[in-house]
């Protein structure tokens, strides 16, 4: 059985994870949401949703470091550690977590990892692994601190503790909150909405936001100032542009 299943609904990718009862995230598990990720980059793919039920993903298989510790070994090594979530991370084009029930540890990397995070009203987020004795370790500390400040990471790491969606949402890392039984469909026409977009654009300006976060500013604004030059000739921008002056919706092809 596949522990990533992989479907298109037009031009979305929908990535689930697929690992009964709760999604954690084995080795295995993170392989195939490589080898998702690897196909969401085909150019016809112009938007990705990455979900999971009726957990988004509880964080890593904690017997798998047992097994680990006990046999001496390192936690992870064929060097699998936030790989997965960096593969995600990558694609060039919007990426949404929708998340419902628990998205903790690696879960929560995962959906961090993401453009945007879309909550059901009962999800559960947060980065417990100093309850093991230990830290987040796929990018947790860092992606944290960017989403919702220095001080409010430090905290959540430090305490482990579990937020509901509404906090989540008050702090900045949920996007959106809806009712349980509406987050697929508000996910799903939310990435129709950007599969019919710029995509090239939309890389341009994740680049540019994630490549000049915490640069001194003269070198953010070259970042900025590449980016832009990038995409001023391509054909999304050239009918952009001449749909503005013609008063008509732009047709993006995402070239």
């Amino acid at each position: 059985m596949s522990l990533v299943d992989y479907s298109l609904d037009g031009a979305v990718a929908v990535i689930t994870l697929n690992r009964p009862p709760v999604n954690a995230l084995s080795a295995e598990l993170r392989d195939e949401l490589m080898e998702a990720a690897e196909r969401a980059s085909d150019h016809a793919v112009r938007a990705v949703v990455v979900t999971g039920s009726p957990h988004f993903a509880a964080g890593a298989d904690i017997k798998a470091f047992k097994a680990a510790m006990d046999a001496g070994e390192g936690p992870d090594p064929q060097n699998r550690v936030g790989r997965y979530a960096r593969a995600i991370e990558l694609l060039e084009k919007p990426v949404i977590a929708a998340v419902r029930g628990y998205a903790l540890g690696g879960g929560l990397e995962l959906a961090m990892a993401c453009d945007l995070r879309f909550m059901a009203d009962d999800a559960k987020v947060g980065q417990p692994e100093i309850l093991l004795g230990i830290l987040p370790g796929a990018g947790g500390t860092q992606r944290l601190a960017r989403i919702v400040g220095f001080q409010k990471a430090l905290e959540l790491c430090l305490s482990g503790r579990h937020l509901d969606a509404h906090e989540a949402h008050a702090i900045g890392l949920a996007d959106l909150v809806v009712p349980g039984d509406e987050l697929l469909d508000t996910t799903l026409a939310r990435a129709h909405e950007f599969a019919a977009g710029p995509t090239r654009a939309y890389a341009a300006v994740k680049h540019a936001v994630r490549g000049g976060f915490g640069l001194p500013l003269e070198d953010a604004l070259t970042v900025e100032r590449e980016a832009f030059n990038g995409v001023f000739s391509t054909d999304d921008a050239k009918e952009g542009v001449a749909a503005f002056v013609d008063k008509r919706q732009a047709d993006f092809q995402g070239r």
